[in-house]
């Protein structure tokens, strides 16, 4: 508790410190930043006609573990005692103590401060080296945008070559210093009109416009999630498989809200519907359908199939189950590259934005309970 605690009041130190110097387009563990900022500002720098159509999809082969030591004791501006001891304090697992002899404090909160610092700077040294520059008499244009997530980031670029040949390298050796190296596996170079996955959403172009969806990987996970919660509680009541499905469904339809997911919400409320159908016929295989649908299927205004039971403590609610396309999609306004929570100028800023993403983020979600008299 004693070393948490001493972490928490370094990182007060820190954090004002690391917002300062950070990139611009850096979007994770920081304050008021997300995964919808970095995947807005993917919409911006390659949804215009103009815009780059190549794409260096990049990942940091276990970035918190492989941080070089020496380089944050050199970089980071803090007392250098207790980093070196935060550093070499290894950790105890099942018993078993392991050394560190590189990467960040095991589960410590300064942790994504370091990391997010051992990275920045990565974007000014991109721009430094891809300026726009006049050739002739024509302007030449790189297109390099970097947007990074923690350790997970995609460059963009004017063409594939200026990615593999110059881009990657630099990249490379930046990384180096740092002790640390791209996965092989994960980093590769992709046209914008293929597509890439980026933070659980699939970016692409068809026929020159850019749209953003929840990949399949990510919507192959939830089904996968959901079918396993209703297959391991075939015995439970209703209501108790509605309270267990609804953070599952709700939560991932939130994530996605903010994209082109309409029909992918329209299509993973079918499969959800498939799997809840299957799990009522399976109760009551002596039944018939129509007994089957109206036991557990309600009309709630226009919508005749709403997975939804009579609660027991509570005898005028219906309890339903939220599915996906109940959820409303907004479109989401990105945080301004320059924003400093720690800046006084910025407050009156964050106040109308935190009022308008309070807004977007409570309209359009449907209620879990209904009053059953205004059916």
């Amino acid at each position: 508790m004693k070393d948490r605690a001493m972490q928490a009041l370094h990182l007060l130190a820190l954090e004002p410190i690391s917002e300062t110097t950070a990139d611009p387009n850096s979007y994770g563990f920081r304050q008021q930043r997300s995964t919808k900022d970095a995947i807005e500002q993917c919409y911006i720098a390659l949804a215009r006609k103009p815009s780059a159509q190549w794409v260096l999809e990049a990942d940091i082969k276990g970035c918190f573990d492989a941080i070089n030591h020496q380089w944050l004791i050199t970089n980071i501006p803090m007392d250098t005692v207790i980093l070196h001891k935060w550093l070499k304090a290894g950790f105890i697992e099942r018993g078993k103590y392991h050394i560190t002899a590189t990467g960040t404090p095991q589960g410590g909160i300064i942790s994504p401060v370091l990391a997010n610092m051992a990275l920045d700077g990565m974007e000014k040294l991109l721009h430094d080296h891809f300026p726009v520059r006049m050739k002739n008499g024509e302007r030449i244009h790189p297109k390099i945008n970097l947007i990074r997530y923690a350790d997970d980031f995609v460059i963009t670029g004017a063409t594939k070559e200026l990615l593999e040949d110059q881009v990657k390298p630099l990249v490379e050796k930046f990384l180096g210093e740092r002790g640390l190296i791209l996965s092989p596996e994960k980093t590769k170079i992709t046209h914008i009109d293929e597509g890439f996955d980026f933070l659980g959403q699939h970016v692409r172009k068809y026929k020159g416009k850019l749209l953003i969806k929840p990949s399949k990987a990510n919507n192959k996970k939830l089904l996968t999630r959901i079918r396993k919660t209703i297959h391991s509680n075939r015995a439970l009541t209703q209501e108790r498989l509605i309270r267990l499905l609804n953070p599952i469904t709700i939560g991932w339809a939130n994530y996605h809200r903010w994209v082109a997911s309409s029909h992918t919400f329209c299509r993973t409320s079918h499969m959800i519907w498939k799997t809840l159908w299957q799990w009522c016929k399976r109760r009551h295989s002596k039944k018939g359908l129509r007994w089957v649908k109206d036991r557990y299927f309600k009309t709630i205004g226009n919508d005749h199939w709403v997975f939804s039971c009579k609660l027991q403590s509570k005898r005028d609610y219906l309890l339903r189950l939220v599915m996906p396309v109940d959820i409303k999609i907004r479109q989401h306004i990105k945080i301004k590259a320059a924003f400093n929570p720690f800046d006084r100028r910025w407050d009156g800023y964050l106040s109308k934005r935190k009022m308008m993403l309070r807004k977007k983020t409570h309209s359009g979600v449907k209620n879990t309970l209904v009053q059953s008299k205004n059916l």
